[in-house]
């Protein structure tokens, strides 16, 4: 797969600490031995990353003092490129990030995230999120003890943590599915190609139309665990919620959001730098905070889901479980955070991902197989 470029990321001793407990608790539940500083510093030990204070290591995210406190925001998509004249209202800009920063040193940290996320932009004010365990609701009939060994797991999840959450479950044996419809694929597979392959290799890769969800719809029945990170609201519409699919025993439906469901949260747009700086995981001086590694919130929230999810799979399944990555990195901002310790164990790329599509046929194989077996 090519050589990687190694950097010197250091993140927080103690949240490091923490996070090896949770893969450490991983591995007993499942067997599978998982480094948790590679999970957390991989991509940029593979794509040579750093961030550089204000500025995030991947460079979509920017800290920015406003006129009451400090406030984070992302332009990682063009449509944020996009948006970012009516953000600061004018009709046009030649610089998006210096109309954007001087526009939020005008204004309150509360008025600039409004304002952003009316607009569908990816914003966080610093600290605003506390934190929180997932939330766990009961959901459908339990059964007996399992593993995700030879489980199928149903992974609609893009970019970083649900589709961490979906490696680690097929790396202790579950077959995963990757579901993307050809109009809007993962938007992993526009970056660096290094860490979508890291993401998604060893899944099977299926091809649905969101629009037309009737093979989907018949994947999630058949799904012992389904990952999730639309908005609620996007499922609902296409009746793919979890009320709406057929029932099984024991399923576990995991879902991943940037700021939790409550109220107008559920349609908060987010990205693991903003996240991370909603729920008060940064470093520096308080009155100077600086990004904490890498899209920091992504890394954790994967892997404190896959923990959650084979947690569940343990005492029989029937939950859906929600993980805000904001409230994720809330937890952990309750660390100290004077000593920091490197972070750049490089992931170790064998295979490629699936092209989009490629295991169509296979998928819809298992489908039928399940279907079957359960009648």
């Amino acid at each position: 797969m090519g050589s990687v470029t190694s950097t010197m990321l250091t993140v927080p001793t103690a949240v490091l600490d923490r996070a090896g407990r949770v893969a450490d608790a991983f591995e007993t539940f499942t067997g599978v031995e998982v480094e948790a500083a590679e999970l957390i510093g991989g991509r940029a030990a593979l794509l040579g990353l750093s961030p550089a204070g204000q500025v995030s290591a991947g460079g979509a995210t920017r800290l920015m003092r406003s006129h009451d406190s400090w406030c984070a925001l992302t332009l990682a998509r063009p449509d944020d490129i996009a948006a970012v004249p009516a953000l600061v209202s004018v009709d046009e800009v030649d610089d998006p990030w210096q109309a954007v920063q001087g526009w939020v040193a005008e204004n309150d940290w509360a008025d600039v995230t409004e304002r952003a996320r009316l607009l569908g932009l990816p914003a966080a004010g610093l600290a605003e999120t506390p934190p929180e365990a997932p939330r766990v609701y009961p959901f459908g009939a339990a059964t007996a003890t399992r593993g995700p060994a030879d489980l199928l797991v149903a992974d609609l999840s893009a970019m970083w943590a649900g589709p961490l959450c979906g490696l680690l479950l097929s790396s202790a044996g579950a077959t995963v599915v990757k579901v993307e419809s050809a109009a809007r694929p993962d938007g992993a597979r526009h970056g660096p190609r290094a860490f979508f392959d890291w993401m998604n290799a060893g899944k099977l890769s299926y091809s649905v139309d969101f629009d037309e969800p009737s093979g989907l719809r018949a994947l999630l029945a058949a799904a012992d665990v389904v990952i999730e990170s639309s908005r609620p609201a996007a499922l609902a519409r296409r009746g793919l919620s979890p009320t709406d699919v057929a029932p099984r025993d024991g399923r576990v439906w995991l879902r991943v959001t940037g700021h939790g469901t409550d109220g107008d949260r559920d349609n908060w747009v987010a990205f693991g730098d903003d996240a991370a700086v909603s729920g008060g995981l940064v470093c520096g001086e308080p009155d100077e905070p600086q990004f904490c590694g890498d899209a920091i919130a992504d890394p954790l929230t994967g892997l404190e889901a896959a923990l959650a999810v084979a947690q569940s799979l343990r005492s029989g399944g029937g939950e859906l479980i929600e993980m805000s990555m904001a409230a994720v990195a809330a937890t952990y901002a309750q660390l100290p955070r004077n000593d920091q310790s490197p972070c750049a164990a490089a992931p170790q790329l064998s295979t490629a991902a699936q092209p989009l599509g490629a295991d169509n046929e296979e998928v819809e194989q298992l489908i039928e197989q399940r279907r079957l077996a359960s009648c």
